[in-house]
């Protein structure tokens, strides 16, 4: 998972990476409390349940495909938080982690956040 940092060549990238890493030291998800991942593109949004002791993806959700929830704006990503929300306690899970990979904590990563706490997940 570790890139040597010299082989970046775009600096904001080489930032959100080394961020990333260091979220990524001290976030852990586990059966009863989930990681959250978010990867975000300029047109998509895709997030992750991960048991990480486990190895294992419990479900995603996602702005494209059969199942696409949203856009990759603000209200988009309310929509989704909601889904993850409803998706968490379906399978009777009240707490998770969010991994917000190496992304600033504003605007769509922030109104995610916001929308699986206000549906009842303690993050």
């Amino acid at each position: 998972m570790r890139k040597a940092k010299g082989k970046i060549q775009n600096e904001s990238e080489a930032k959100r990476l080394r961020r990333r890493l260091s979220i990524r030291k001290k976030v852990s998800g586990t059966s009863e409390c989930p990681r959250i991942n978010l990867f975000r593109s300029n047109k998509h949004l895709k997030i992750q349940l991960i048991d990480d002791i486990a190895s294992k993806t419990l479900f995603t959700v996602q702005t494209y495909g059969k199942e696409a929830v949203g856009e990759n704006n603000r209200e988009g990503a309310k929509l989704i938080g909601a889904k993850v929300a409803e998706l968490l306690k379906s399978n009777n899970l009240s707490r998770a982690v969010f991994d917000r990979a190496g992304y600033k904590y504003t605007g769509v990563v922030a109104s995610l956040a916001t929308a699986i706490r206000e549906n009842g997940i303690q993050v």
